[in-house]
């Protein structure tokens, strides 16, 4: 077990993609677990989904009434960024904006290049010249591509990503690397796998599957169902975020008398992955349980079994063994749990807009 070296209380921390899923989800964990603490988030709120859900997470902070600024911007934008460093004393960075999705990178590369790159590029840039005790940034699983060997290990080798998004997240480890080798910055990476939960990316399957159900349309269901996922609910990965924060990595010199990269990667996933169809099938039982759905509803008229598409992957499985060496923890929900607590916020957000 690692030791705690970075101390929150009292600090500013800064949170990119504040408006996102795991972003918010941060935010609002910081000022729960921490009595004393300023929190900026910084978000450009693009129409890649819904922003009312965007828009409802905000909300969600703000009515917390605690030490909390919002910035709108990109952080594709030099000058937004450099703003938020010169005017506050930032101790710790937490960089979760990015244009995610792997089939929108195919049909989208600009947004990837900007948030992606030249984003996560501003942020390091910023890091260097306004010294921070800790950046964590979020990387993903998809940098394992389609590799063969699992469960997926942070030492493997990760040089054949299969689509425009996964190799912009190892781009992104790269260039933490080498700013961590030239300027010592301590810099953690953190490989998420397919994260869930209420409040979620409705781009996502779980989201998109009910959206579609409920509106009694058919769910393509892809590689004919012989697709695993290492489902990992929102509040184990923020609890991983909570914990890595406090850590980082020891700075010290090697024989040379230049510094050794300050620098770590882990994965943070449930380390069981489940079958598509499984999935589908506890979906549709919480779906029913949540009275989204009517008990009779004929859940084999509305799927579809399809191939295999451009940049997916066949299965996505962590070893998350360091993450639970080092901090003690390692992801645990449920898949149902999860989708328990999902179907239960639909009906919550749409509520009257459910029907059959």
């Amino acid at each position: 077990m690692v030791e705690y070296n970075v101390s929150i209380e009292g600090k500013t921390v800064l949170v990119t993609g504040a408006a996102g899923f795991i972003g918010s989800n941060l935010v609002k964990r910081l000022f729960q677990d921490v009595q004393n603490i300023k929190v900026i988030g910084i978000d450009s709120i693009t129409d890649y989904y819904d922003v009312n859900i965007k828009y409802e997470r905000l909300k969600e902070i703000e009515a917390l009434n605690r030490d909390w600024t919002f910035v709108h911007a990109s952080i594709a934008g030099k000058d937004a960024v450099e703003k938020i460093f010169t005017e506050n004393d930032i101790a710790v960075v937490v960089n979760l904006a990015a244009q995610a999705g792997v089939r929108y990178s195919i049909a989208n590369p600009d947004a990837y290049i900007q948030s992606n790159l030249i984003g996560f590029y501003n942020i390091l840039e910023a890091c260097r010249h306004h010294e921070v005790e800790h950046l964590v940034y979020a990387s993903s699983s998809s940098v394992y591509g389609s590799n063969k060997k699992v469960p997926y290990s942070t030492d493997d080798k990760v040089d054949n990503p299969v689509s425009l998004y996964a190799a912009t997240k190892k781009s992104n480890e790269l260039m933490a690397h080498a700013y961590s080798k030239l300027y010592n910055i301590p810099l953690t990476g953190l490989r998420f796998f397919t994260v869930y939960g209420p409040a979620g990316r409705p781009d996502m399957a779980y989201f998109s599957f009910t959206d579609k159900l409920v509106k009694g349309e058919t769910i393509k269901i892809f590689n004919y169902g012989n697709c695993k996922r290492d489902f990992t609910y929102v509040d184990d990965i923020v609890e991983g975020v909570v914990r890595i924060m406090q850590h980082a990595p020891e700075k010290q010199n090697g024989e040379d008398g230049l510094p050794i990269p300050p620098y770590k990667i882990y994965n943070i996933g449930n380390s069981h992955p489940e079958n598509l169809l499984e999935f589908v099938t506890i979906l549709q039982e919480e779906l029913v349980r949540a009275g989204i759905l009517p008990e009779n509803y004929d859940f084999e008229a509305h799927k579809e079994l399809v191939p295999m598409q451009l940049g997916d992957v066949p299965v996505t499985y962590a070893d998350a063994t360091p993450l639970e060496q080092d901090f003690g923890f390692k992801p645990n929900t449920s898949l149902r749990e999860g989708l328990r607590r999902f179907t239960e916020w639909y009906v919550r957000y749409y509520g009257a807009q459910v029907n059959y």
